[in-house]
């Protein structure tokens, strides 16, 4: 079962919470809470643990909690992904955050419609939300960092060797026919490009930033199943 992700403004008491409005009918919905039951619980940024029922209505349900567990650690990875269409955008927001990414870069290119940047989903309100629901399905607590990058060549040049420092670089890019290296120093910088792939002009600024070339095989995956297959085989 999920998460349940308590916010700081949920907590009535140091041990004890409470929701209302829609988060209450998710819970009731979803968890299937009753007067008794524990669940699964967790303090946005904070530690997780369990939640005991100790009130519920229709309007108020309420929470004794104990929680006394670290959250996952977060994977020393930063993600550098090619901003995709608005209705791949959520599934891949949610996948950075359930996978354990430390940070996710939205990034401009040649091939992201110009539109894709004006899209209600790249809010600050529907991005955090998207994370929000990665943490609750992956049972962690702590939101990795988000940024927006919306101009490719001031990016690359000036701040993606400051994320390369002292680890590894890596351009998903297919035809390449390179493998992952034999031994990946840590931290990690993955970039994936927009469908239809890089241009060649990025791929030879982000190699002269410090990637190297990764090829996953013949096959042209969507983004978010080259996310998770990427990850998969570093981690």
């Amino acid at each position: 079962m999920n998460l349940v992700l308590l916010l700081p403004e949920d907590l009535v008491a140091p041990d004890r919470a409470r929701l209302m409005g829609r988060r209450l009918a998710h819970v009731r919905e979803v968890h299937r809470a009753a007067v008794g039951k524990d669940l699964a619980v967790g303090l946005l940024g904070g530690a997780m643990g369990r939640g005991r029922v100790v009130h519920l209505d229709a309007e108020v349900l309420e929470l004794e909690l104990s929680l006394d567990q670290p959250p996952p650690p977060k994977l020393p990875l930063t993600l550098v992904v090619a901003l995709p269409r608005p209705k791949v955008l959520n599934r891949v927001v949610a996948a950075a955050a359930s996978l354990g990414a430390a940070r996710l870069v939205l990034l401009n290119a040649w091939k992201v419609e110009k539109a894709y940047w004006a899209s209600p989903r790249l809010s600050p309100e529907s991005l955090r939300q998207q994370l929000v629901l990665g943490l609750e399905q992956a049972k962690d607590t702590v939101l990795p960092e988000l940024r927006l990058a919306r101009l490719f060549r001031p990016f690359v040049e000036d701040e993606l060797p400051g994320l390369l420092a002292g680890g590894t670089g890596l351009l998903a890019h297919p035809g390449s026919g390179e493998g992952a290296p034999a031994v990946l120093a840590a931290p990690i910088t993955l970039a994936i490009g927009p469908e239809g792939g890089w241009v060649e002009a990025e791929v030879q600024s982000l190699l002269r930033a410090g990637l190297q070339p990764l090829d996953l095989g013949p096959r042209i995956l969507r983004t978010e199943t080259a996310l998770a297959a990427l990850v998969g085989r570093l981690f």
